[in-house]
């Protein structure tokens, strides 16, 4: 199946449709429609699996999906509430140097997107550990 196939699917599933996921995403309307003949770029498929809260690897080949455990709504907002409390206790404290040089905004947003990925992916790894085995999908 071609990504074009699974971004509709996908935004069939969320009850969207392709322009508002377009304007959601922040690219073009009508981008997605390209994307039958040729590939869009990393940073939108990167946009897309957050966006549908998906794997990259889902988006590019129709992988299973079935090894990721989903995250909830709870989950995000722990995950936001987390990333702010880093983020605010980095700002105050003036950790955020660079050789004694304060760091520039795309330095500052590329430590927050990989901060946001660290605690989500500890947050994941958090509930695969510490789901009672009798609720997994595959028992080990």
């Amino acid at each position: 199946m071609a990504l074009l196939n699974r971004i509709k699917e996908l935004c069939k599933a969320k009850g969207v449709s392709q322009r508002k996921m377009e304007q959601d995403i922040g690219i073009s309307n009508g981008a997605s429609s390209k994307w039958e003949n040729s590939s869009p770029s990393i940073e939108i498929i990167q946009k897309l699996s957050a966006y549908f809260n998906v794997s990259i690897d889902y988006l590019m080949t129709g992988g299973a999906n079935s090894d990721i455990i989903p995250l909830n709504t709870k989950d995000e907002t722990d995950i936001a509430k987390r990333l702010e409390n880093t983020l605010s206790v980095l700002d105050t404290q003036e950790a955020l140097m660079f050789s004694g040089e304060p760091l520039d905004d795309t330095t500052r947003e590329l430590l927050k997107v990989s901060l946001e990925n660290s605690i989500r992916i500890a947050k994941v790894n958090a509930k695969q550990k510490f789901t009672p085995k009798k609720y997994r999908k595959n028992k080990e």
